[in-house]
C-alpha cells in the first residue's frame, strides 16, 4: 500500500483551549438562550480564528481544537449505532501535583449491534478541510475502537445482543472500516486514533482494574492491537493514520502512571499505524528505552511539551531529551509535540490561550532548529 509522507516534525495531538466567547455560546445554548445554528456560527467563528492561529505558529497540520465536541471520545461513540448513553455514571479517578479529583462520565451501554449510520464528524471535517490554507494539512481525531469497550469492558455490553464477544468485536472492526473509508471520501488524508487504553494498560493498577471487572489484563491490549488493525487494513491508499496514548488528560490531571514497557513489543511492532503519539513530558511517562521495538518506517511523536501547566519548557532540555530518544531510535524517524490536548474536555487544562500559543510557537521552533 501507498502511503504519503509520515507525520510532521513539529504537530499536535488535536484539542486546544475554547475561547471565553464559545463557551459562553455554549452556556446560553444548554440553557435554552440561543438555538443550534446561533450556536453553530460562534463554533465556526472560532474555528476560523483558531485555524489562523495554527498556521500563524508555523505548524503544517491543523486541527478545529475538537471546539464542537464536548468529550474528546463520548461525543464520538454515542453517534454509533447500537450504542447509547445510560443514568450511571463512570468515575474516573484523576491526580495532580495538589491532590486528587474524580471525573464524572456517562457510562455508555451496547443495547443492540453496533452499526455506522451518518459519517461521524463529516461535517466539522469539511469545515475544517475548507478552511485550511494550502500550506496545511487539516487532520481528524477520533477515538481509537479500543475506547468503545474501555470504558465499560464486558459490563456495558447486553448479553443477548452479543453472548460472545467475537460479534461485538466483528462489528465494531466494520463500523470504524466504514467511518476510515469515508471520511477518507471526503479528502481527509490525516487521522488520529486516540487511544488511553494502550497507555492505561502499562499501569499495573489498572489492570487490576480490568481483572476485577472480569477483564483479561494481560492480554486486553493485543486484542485491542487485533482491532486497531482490522479496521485499518483496507484503508485507501494516502490515508496517513497515527495513534495517540496519554495516561489521562482533565484538567490538568492524569489517571494512570507507568512507561510504555508492558505494551510496547506488541504496540510497535504489531500496530499497523505510521506513527505514534508519545505522551513524555515528566516521569510518569517512564524511559526511552521501549522505543526499541519501534521498527523501520514508523515515526514517533514524542509528547515533551507539556499542556498540563503553562510553565515553558527549556528549549535544550526538550534537544537533550530527543537526543536521548535517539538512542533508541533513528532521529529521522522521530517528530515533537505537546504531550496531550490542551482540552480533552469543554473544561480545558489550566493554562492560558497566551500559554497554549507558545507551547506550540516553542514546539514548531524546537523541531526547526533539530531538524531543520
Amino acid at each position: 500500500m501507498t502511503r504519503i509522507s509520515p507525520p510532521f516534525r513539529a504537530d499536535h495531538v488535536g484539542s486546544l483551549l475554547r475561547p471565553a466567547a464559545l463557551l459562553d455560546a455554549r452556556r446560553r445554548h444548554k440553557a435554552g438562550e440561543i438555538d443550534g445554528d446561533t450556536l453553530r456560527a460562534a463554533e465556526d467563528t472560532a474555528i476560523r480564528d483558531v485555524v489562523r492561529m495554527q498556521e500563524e505558529v508555523g505548524l503544517q497540520t491543523v486541527t478545529d481544537g475538537e471546539f464542537r465536541r464536548t468529550s474528546w471520545h463520548m461525543d464520538f461513540i454515542y453517534q454509533l449505532g447500537g450504542i447509547d448513553p445510560t443514568d450511571e455514571k463512570l468515575m474516573v479517578h484523576f491526580r495532580n501535583e495538589q491532590g486528587e479529583l474524580d471525573f464524572e462520565s456517562a457510562a455508555l451501554k451496547v443495547h443492540d449491534r453496533i452499526t455506522l449510520a451518518d459519517t461521524i464528524f463529516a461535517d466539522a471535517f469539511t469545515f475544517l478541510r475548507d478552511n485550511a490554507s494550502s500550506a496545511q494539512t487539516p487532520k481528524l481525531t477520533i477515538p481509537s475502537p479500543s475506547m468503545v469497550h474501555y470504558r465499560g469492558g464486558r459490563a456495558a455490553i447486553d448479553r443477548c445482543v452479543y453472548p460472545e464477544l467475537d460479534g461485538f468485536w466483528a462489528d465494531l472492526t466494520s463500523a470504524y472500516a466504514e467511518q476510515v473509508r469515508r471520511v477518507a471520501d471526503l479528502g481527509c488524508t490525516y487521522l488520529q486514533l486516540d487511544d488511553t487504553s494502550l497507555a492505561y494498560l502499562n499501569d499495573p493498577k489498572q489492570r487490576e482494574l480490568i481483572a476485577s471487572m472480569g477483564g483479561d489484563a494481560e492480554h486486553q491490549h493485543e486484542q485491542y492491537i487485533r482491532t486497531i488493525n482490522a479496521a485499518l487494513a483496507n484503508r485507501p491508499d494516502g490515508l496517513r493514520v497515527t495513534t495517540h496514548m496519554c495516561r489521562g488528560n482533565f484538567r490538568s490531571s492524569w489517571a494512570a502512571e507507568g512507561g510504555y514497557d508492558f505494551v510496547a513489543e506488541a504496540l510497535f511492532s504489531e500496530l499497523d499505524v505510521d506513527g505514534f503519539f508519545l505522551e513524555y513530558d515528566d516521569d510518569r511517562s517512564g524511559g526511552f528505552a521501549p522505543l526499541r521495538f519501534v521498527p523501520p518506517g514508523k515515526q514517533v511523536v514524542l509528547g515533551l511539551v507539556t499542556t498540563k501547566k503553562g510553565a515553558l519548557e527549556d528549549k535544550d532540555t526538550l534537544k537533550r531529551r530527543i537526543d536521548e530518544a535517539a538512542r533508541y531510535v533513528p532521529l529521522d524517524q522521530l517528530c515533537l509535540s505537546p504531550q496531550c490536548g490542551f482540552s480533552s474536555t469543554v473544561e480545558g487544562n489550566v493554562l492560558t490561550y497566551d500559554e497554549e500559543v507558545a507551547k506550540l510557537r516553542l514546539t514548531v521552533e524546537t523541531a526547526r532548529e533539530v531538524w531543520g
